[in-house]
């Protein structure tokens, strides 16, 4: 009596399909899964962001980071860097795909975007090179 009960099991859990998210063929980075974060902004004596973000692991983020042009300015964060996956970097017009990324920087005013999606759960931050004060520096936690 057992064995049939055990084998009608079996075979609903091979054919029952597991639950699965439908972000159809884009997949992770479907607009059903995409959130645009607020833009980071580089200047000399200025702060980088107005809050810390909170991302949300297997979510596809974009975030643009801009530079006004008042001195040559970076963002550094490897330990964030390595934490997500990125999808493309956009610089006036040409999409480049790395394989990942250890900094960014600007020489002159102008605009980048990053598509990236959230892997690894933690707190990170990116940062202007060599900068102690809190407002060069933006908070981030991946959850």
């Amino acid at each position: 009596m057992k064995l049939p009960v055990a084998l009608i099991s079996v075979v609903l859990c091979m054919v029952t399909p597991a639950h699965s998210h439908d972000l159809g063929f884009a997949g992770l980075l479907s607009s059903s899964n995409k959130q645009d974060l607020p833009k980071l902004i580089l200047s000399v004596g200025k702060p980088i962001a107005q809050a810390p973000l909170l991302l949300k692991s297997g979510m596809a983020y974009e975030i643009e980071i801009e530079a006004d042009g008042t001195g040559e300015l970076a963002l550094e964060g490897s330990g964030f860097f390595r934490a997500i996956w990125v999808n493309e970097v956009v610089i006036n017009g040409l999409e480049i795909r790395p394989f990942g990324l250890e900094s960014i920087e600007f020489d002159n005013e102008g605009t980048m975007e990053i598509e990236f999606v959230a892997i690894k759960p933690g707190n990170y931050f990116l940062r202007q090179p060599g900068s102690r004060g809190k407002g060069q520096r933006v908070e981030i936690t991946i959850r």
